[in-house]
């Protein structure tokens, strides 16, 4: 087993049992005390546990983690919004570009919004943003194989990541469980981190998607550090302070107004 491998699964049993102790650990993976101290040491580091005498416990702002809601309730959830967001997204698409979209309610209003640009060549893992793109005439879609995700209508996996490697794309649209300026951009699940970060290796321009609410959470894993992004499509319902650091880190940062009274709660 791989380093990032043993590393993911030890956050996984740290979600769900908030604790760990190195002596489990080791016989969990059948490897040296030596390795779990340095696996611990690295998600340390990374900011997601706390060690302390003989294990570690997971880090307070990863506590209140909610599960993954199905993607039809993450559609209705900061509708508007959202809807804004995708709107000013598809304003940086050109006809006959190749299109990368993530799967995701936001990303899902980009793909909407996009659909009157002419001879695109759109790339997915989402179901219904393929679907939604076949209201284009002229749009070439490739909806990428892997394992259903029902929640969120994705496919995941090493299939859909290789598949990846075959295309290179002017931009892709990214969801985002939440951005951290320590973790930078993060996700909730492990395997639709992997596919994110092989959609950022397929993109000449990456664009993270996301409402308010993801600046003031932290999904559990990064899958791209702010060097890694070109833009951010937010709204002016996130605090000034928060958008002029990640403009510092030297990422363009685009804001769409919202009125707060349209924003359901």
């Amino acid at each position: 087993m791989l380093a990032i491998e043993r590393r993911n699964k030890i956050k996984k049993i740290l979600i769900d049992k908030k604790s760990v102790k190195v002596t489990d650990l080791v016989k969990e993976f059948r490897v040296s005390e030596e390795t779990i101290r340095r696996d611990l040491n690295q998600l340390e580091t990374e900011g997601f546990l706390k060690k302390n005498y003989g294990g570690a416990i997971l880090v307070d702002e990863f506590l209140s983690s909610a599960p993954i809601l199905p993607i039809q309730k993450r559609k209705e959830k900061f509708f508007h919004e959202k809807q804004l967001i995708g709107r000013a997204a598809a304003e940086l698409i050109q006809d006959n570009q190749t299109i990368i979209f993530d799967a995701g309610s936001t990303t899902w209003h980009a793909a909407s919004e996009g659909t009157n640009k002419q001879n695109l060549k759109v790339i997915t893992n989402a179901m219904n943003i393929a679907e939604e793109c076949t209201k284009s005439q002229t749009a070439s879609i490739y909806l990428l194989g892997g394992k259903l995700r029902r929640n969120s209508l994705s496919t995941v996996g090493p299939q859909a990541e290789e598949e990846l490697k075959k295309y290179n794309a002017n931009y892709v649209f990214l969801g985002t469980s939440g951005i951290s300026l320590r973790q930078g951009i993060t996700s909730s699940d492990l395997y639709e981190a992997e596919m994110k970060k092989a959609m950022v290796f397929a993109g000449e321009k990456i664009v993270v998607l996301a409402d308010h609410s993801k600046f003031s959470s932290v999904g559990l894993t990064s899958f791209c550090d702010f060097n890694d992004v070109d833009i951010i499509i937010t709204s002016d319902l996130v605090p000034t302070h928060n958008l002029e650091e990640i403009r510092y880190k030297g990422v363009e940062v685009i804001v769409v107004s919202v009125a707060e009274e349209n924003i359901p709660s």
